[in-house]
Order: C-alpha cells, then sequence, then structure tokens
C-alpha cells in the first residue's frame, strides 16, 4: 500500500462496521479472542463470520460477509492460512476497504508462505483492499468514539496521547501490560507483522493528522523503503507542533558488509544504514524498550524545552551531585539562577539551603519548600526545565509533594518537569501521584537526565534551519567517459589515475596525478607533477595498495622514482603473480595534515549512502565514522562532521588551526551528488583526504562498479 492521504486507512482504526472472519466461541481460539475483545466496547456493528456457526456469543453468524444490510468497513481475518485469500476476496466484495489478518504461516515461515504472501499482497491491489499484516496482533483505537480493539491480546490499554506499531506481535503483549503497570496510555496501538501491504510509513502517514495523537514509537526490524520513510518522517517531526518518533530498530549486525572491496562498503553495516536514515528522518532512536518508554512519558507528557538549562531540586545532597553528574553527561547545562530567583527563595528556604543550582531543600523538607524552589526556578528566565529528587525521610509527605509538583507544573506550562523520587515502598504513593497528574517519573536521576536530553535534542532538530540540496556545476561527460571505458573493459573497478579524474570531473580537489608504464614515462609524468612525488601501483587486480607494498612516497628526485618504479613492479609480480599491471600512478605529493576518509556504498534497498570518519590505515579498525543516505543537505552534511567521536580534530589541534569545514561539507555533498547522478558506482573511497593548512585534498581514491552484464 501506498498512502495517498491521511484518511486513506479510517477504516482500518475507525471502521463503521467490522466483520470477524472466522469468528467463535470455541475456547482458547484467536477467533474468540478478538470478538470478545471487540464486544468489549466498540462502538460499531459487529458481525461474526463463520459457516459452522450459527450464533457466536448470543450474535447471529453470516457464512459470507455480504450478509447484511448494515455496512461493514474493517474485516479481521482468523482462519487457517490457506483459507485467508479467499477470506480476503470475499471481504473486499463485501464492502470492506480494510482488513486485518492475524494469521501466521506467510513468509515467516519460508517455502509456500513466501508465495502465500505474495498472493496476499497481489489481491490486496487488485481488489483495492488495504491489509494489515499477515502475522500479527493486529489494531486498537482507544478514542472514545470508537473503541476498537481488533486485537488477541488480553487486555486493552488505557487512552492517552501515544501511539505503538510494531513488526513483532509478541512483543505486543509485553508492552501493555508494561504500559498498565506503569499507567501509560495509547491512542493507537498497531502490530503491522509481515507488512504485505500496509507498512510503517503508511501508519505514519495516518499518524500524523491523527489528533488523538502526539508522539510515535515505533518498534522496527527492517524498512523497506528508506527514501519514502525519510520524507515523511521528516515532514511529520520537523516543525514546530511536530510529532517526535521514538524508535527502537533491532539487528546491529555488520556480517552484510564482510565482502566490501571497499573500507567505506566493510564500515557500512546493516546498522550503520539504519543510523543514517533514522537521523535523517529526525527519529529518536533508543537502544532498550524502557528507555523508549522513559522517553516517550516525557514526550507525551511534557512541552518541549525552549534550551537545555536545566534547574534541579531536590533533598538531599548526594542525589543532587549525581543528578548534576547526569545532566551534564548528558550535554545539558546547569542553569545559572538570577539574583532575584535566590533573593526570593532565601526569604522562605532555610538558611542552610543550598541556593544555586541543584536547589538543596535540605533533607527535612516538607512540600511548602519544594514549592518555594520550584516556583523560583521555573519563574527564573535563565531555566529552560526543572528536575525535581527527593529521597525519601521520615518527614517527607511524598504524596504532597508529588502534589505540588504536579501543581507548579501546571502553572508553568511552557517548561517541562520531571521528577526523580528515588526509592521503592516508601515513595509509591507519590510516584502513582506523579503518573495520574501527568508529570513524567523515573526512578533514578540518570534516567531523567537522559529523557530530558533527549527532549532538547528533538527541539534542536525542530529549531534548525532548513536547507535544500545543493547542485554543482560537473563535467557528467568526463565522468562518463572514464567509467564508460572501464566498463568496456569488463572491470569493475577504476584505476587510480582513472578515479583521480572522476573525482576532477565533480570538482573534488586532488593532487596533479599521471600514469606511467615504463621508466621513460616515470620521468615525463615527474615532470608535469613536480617532484616530490608519491608512487602507487595501478592495477585493476589490486584494490588495497598498501597490502602488497604497493606505495612509495616522499620521492625526491627522478632517480628515486626510478628505483621505486622497478621496486613497485616487482612487488605486484611477487604477491599477486598474473595481475594486470597497468604502470604505476605518480602523484604530487600533498602537504601534510590531519587524515580523514570520505566514501560512498550503493545500499541494494536504500540507494547510495555517503560516509565521513576519521581516515588513513587505520579506518576499519578505529570504525570512527557516520553516513547519511544521499542526497545530502548542506545541514546533514554538517552534522556528520560533528558526529564522529574524534571530530576535535577538525578544530584547533596541537598548534595547528581548525580545518576548512566549509570545504570538507562541500567535498561530502559533491560526492553525494556524484553518487546520485551515476547508479554504477557502488562503492567509492577517498582515504585519506589530507586536511591541511590550505583546504582538503584527496591523495588516494578507489571506486568500485556495479558488475557489467555480459552480452
Amino acid at each position: 500500500m501506498r498512502a495517498e492521504n491521511a484518511r486513506a486507512l479510517d477504516a482500518l482504526f475507525a471502521p463503521a462496521g467490522v466483520a470477524v472472519i472466522g469468528a467463535t466461541d470455541r475456547s482458547g481460539s484467536v477467533g474468540r479472542a478478538v470478538f470478545e475483545n471487540l464486544q468489549c466496547g466498540y462502538t460499531g456493528h459487529l458481525l461474526p463470520v463463520n459457516p459452522n456457526r450459527e450464533t457466536v456469543f448470543g450474535v447471529p453468524c453470516v457464512a459470507d460477509p455480504s450478509q447484511t444490510e448494515k455496512p461493514v468497513e474493517l474485516a479481521v481475518i482468523a482462519v487457517p492460512a490457506a483459507a485467508v485469500p479467499d477470506a480476503v476476496i470475499a471481504s473486499a466484495r463485501a464492502g470492506c476497504r480494510a482488513a486485518v489478518v492475524l494469521t501466521a504461516g506467510f513468509k515467516e515461515v519460508g517455502g509456500d508462505g513466501v508465495e502465500r504472501e505474495k498472493e496476499l499482497a497481489r489481491l490486496a491491489r487488485e481488489h483495492d483492499i488495504s491489509v494489515l499484516g499477515p502475522n500479527c496482533l493486529g489494531v486498537m483505537n482507544t478514542a472514545l468514539d470508537v473503541q476498537l480493539n481488533a486485537s488477541f491480546a488480553s487486555a486493552a490499554p488505557q487512552p492517552g496521547k501515544i501511539a505503538f506499531m510494531s513488526q513483532s506481535g509478541a512483543l505486543c503483549t509485553s508492552i501493555l501490560d508494561y504500559a498498565r503497570e506503569q499507567r501509560i496510555g495509547f491512542s493507537k496501538f498497531i502490530s503491522f507483522g509481515n507488512k504485505a501491504d500496509i507498512d510503517e510509513v503508511d501508519l505514519l502517514h495516518y499518524l500524523a493528522e491523527d489528533e488523538q495523537t502526539s508522539v510515535v514509537l515505533m518498534y522496527l526490524e527492517d524498512l523497506d523503503d528508506g527514501q519514502r520513510f525519510i520524507h515523511l518522517a521528516r515532514r511529520m517531526t520537523g516543525r514546530a507542533g511536530g510529532k517526535p518518533i521514538l524508535a527502537i530498530k533491532t539487528g546491529r549486525t555488520a556480517e552484510g558488509a564482510a565482502a566490501s572491496a571497499s573500507h567505506t562498503g566493510a564500515l557500512a553495516g546493516t546498522d550503520e544504514v539504519y543510523e543514517a536514515i533514522l537521523a535523517q528522518a529526525g527519529v529518536l532512536r533508543v537502544d532498550t524498550v524502557q528507555e523508549l518508554f522513559e522517553l516517550a512519558s516525557a514526550f507525551g507528557t511534557q512541552p518541549m524545552p525552549a534550551g537545555n538549562r536545566v534547574a534541579i531540586v531536590t533533598n538531599a545532597g548526594g542525589p543532587g551531585i549525581m543528578t548534576t553528574d547526569a545532566c551534564v553527561r548528558q550535554n545539558l547545562s546547569l542553569a545559572r539562577l538570577s539574583e532575584e530567583t535566590r533573593d526570593t527563595m532565601s526569604k522562605a528556604l532555610p538558611d542552610n539551603a543550598s541556593l544555586r543550582n541543584p536547589v538543596d531543600v535540605i533533607g527535612d523538607a516538607r512540600s511548602d519548600r519544594y514549592q518555594v524552589a520550584l516556583d523560583g526556578v521555573l519563574a527564573d528566565e535563565g531555566v529552560d526545565a526543572a528536575l525535581v529528587v527527593l529521597t525519601p525521610q521520615n518527614m517527607t509527605d511524598v504524596e504532597q509533594v508529588a502534589h505540588v509538583v504536579a501543581d507548579a507544573s501546571s502553572r508553568w506550562p511552557d517548561k517541562p518537569v520531571l521528577a526523580s523520587f528515588m526509592g521503592g515502598t516508601d515513595v509509591a504513593p507519590g510516584v502513582r501521584v506523579l503518573r495520574d497528574m501527568g508529570i513524567p517519573h523515573y526512578s533514578f536521576p540518570e534516567n531523567a537526565a537522559r529523557a530530558l536530553a533527549a527532549m532538547t535534542r528533538y527541539r534542536r532538530w525542530v529549531d534548525r534551519p532548513e536547507t535544500e540540496e545543493r547542485i554543482y556545476d560537473v563535467d557528467r561527460g568526463r565522468a562518463h567517459t572514464v567509467i564508460s571505458a572501464a566498463l568496456a573493459e569488463g572491470r569493475a573497478s577504476l584505476l587510480e589515475p582513472e578515479a583521480i579524474e572522476l573525482l576532477t570531473a565533480y570538482g573534488l580537489p586532488v593532487p596533479k596525478t599521471g600514469l606511467a608504464a615504463s621508466a621513460a614515462e616515470v620521468e615525463r609524468v615527474c615532470a608535469e607533477v613536480g617532484l616530490p612525488v608519491a608512487m602507487k601501483v595501478a592495477s585493476p587486480d589490486v584494490l588495497h595498495k598498501t597490502d602488497v607494498g604497493g606505495v612509495e612516497l616522499n620521492l625526491a628526485t627522478i632517480d628515486e622514482a626510478l628505483a621505486a618504479f622497478e621496486r613497485l613492479t616487482a612487488r605486484v609480480h611477487e604477491h599477486v603473480p598474473g595481475a594486470d599491471l597497468r604502470g604505476v600512478t605518480v602523484q604530487a605529493m600533498a602537504p601534510k595534515g590531519r587524515e580523514v576518509i570520505l566514501g560512498a556504498v550503493r545500499d541494494p534497498r536504500f540507494g547510495p549512502l555517503v560516509m565521513f570518519g576519521l581516515g588513513g590505515i587505520y579506518a576499519e579498525a578505529l570504525k570512527d565514522v557516520a553516513f547519511r543516505l544521499a542526497p545530502l543537505r548542506p545541514l546533514s552534511a554538517e552534522r556528520m562532521l560533528d558526529e564522529i567521536r574524534g571530530s576535535a580534530i577538525l578544530g584547533q589541534f596541537r598548534g595547528a588551526p581548525a580545518v576548512d569545514r566549509a570545504a570538507l561539507s562541500e567535498c561530502l555533498q559533491r560526492l553525494s551528488q556524484l553518487m546520485v547522478e551515476f547508479p554504477v558506482i557502488a562503492e567509492l573511497d577517498m582515504n585519506p583526504i589530507i586536511l591541511h593548512d590550505d583546504g582538503v585534498l584527496a591523495v588516494d581514491a578507489r571506486v568500485v562498479l556495479t558488475q557489467p552484464v555480459a552480452e
């Protein structure tokens, strides 16, 4: 399915009537569980469909969903896999615009199941019916005028502002149980299973316009269309009043990169692709279900902070220090309280209270001190958010303090307030009050700081300047000639001089370079590029030149260059007998500088992926890289520079000035344009790129092409 408007899934979430195909009152069956769930609240017409039953729980049963005069827009299908196609056809003919296929036994089991699922997808298109599943738990809508629970879950969630969607149905049941304990409500709860038709992007399209939903949570195992996901998620998250998307993406492995020919390909494992997709979409990625709901609790109840300045209010010095450390680690800034704020608090707090941030109201504090401190810090224009920490003392009325926290939050609706009542049994009554009053609570302040930091990151995303992709003036004809010549020879890679010429055609900075196939040509090329030079073997059979001793540097004279030519050719024949040696690449020596890597790889599903990271021979060992999908916008290129752990080397470093970030960003964007305009390029490395005093220089390049089709 490709939803063209937000109303395309109305029949799934708010149907005028529901037919349950496979409805039964047989104990332990899915058909019974889903029918009972629909009976418990659904406001529309409910039709059991089963040719072997006259009634189901007292409701007259029909053999076909068309045997009713009342409108039926949604079919919930709980029949064996082999019977699903006929059920879908019957549903469509009865006027159903959507179907939920709960049945398993499709592509997840392999073999015939794969073909069965392809047939299901074909039927959905052919009969113009939107299909959720198969192999899913179902769908729920808690809106009071709908109250739809078209699932076989054991219980429905309470209403809320959070929408949750998951590929895993089994995870859904665990989430529902956890959410009930944590008093977390949902607007929509969706298990979409195998995605034969409706996928996560279709669902996002609907939720983007759903007035009941303010936050979207996702559990993803894979994405089928990264570019489509980015486009919609950016539109959904990237504006004031937008809806945050929080996601768990499983499968952090990189085995698929093992056979790559380039550094970039080896570094671009499955997880790196998804990391790039989620980053460009403005989606906040989390690692655990606990973190997902800790963040959702804050996003679903609190306003976005204007900045990252946080005030801490505590009744204990040690936890106050712990909270401070946690905030600093999360790149939150401890707010500087104004003199006016401190003066106001000093009139009501004891002399031994700490009036600086964190504000310590002392261990014997009752609710009145918390009220003074919270009103003080929230009124301060230098404070963007408040984090309240409580440890249970003998005189602490935790319930009353919780009410004070909630009241203060309501008086300052533009500033988020998060709480950490540390403990267990003693603080439980206060925690219940906080959750009932919509104040996110965390057992430990580190978790609260993490949630608040995520909110500030999202706010920065929303406030980012919008930039459009830049299209540079390049020589596409020259690039086409270089690539065509290699393909005409049946080669799947470019020689380095060809790669350098390709980069030159796209305006990427490279040293003067030439190819020498003989001693005489070595002398000629050295004269053209200028001494000193670097020399490297040029052979389509040698991709990693350093592995065969195929690089010589700082050759200052013609004699040194000629001797190097002899050594290089001998080494190639020794290490790679029978290699197709085209000569040596002769290149003007680059100035000294810091080394980074720029690269690109073409993902078979999502298209070209651009990479930036620390470079040189340790690129794969360090694995300090950032990825984005092409086409690359200027802001995305800039953020890639900041994302690597070693980004400090781009600034002033050991007495050297900061590098030319603008030139480096432009290189990334030109590389992105090259990958978009030449789909035949499978992998590309520029490693290293030298960052020197006068700019940047790509001194080594490797280009792998898709294998040419044999004629």
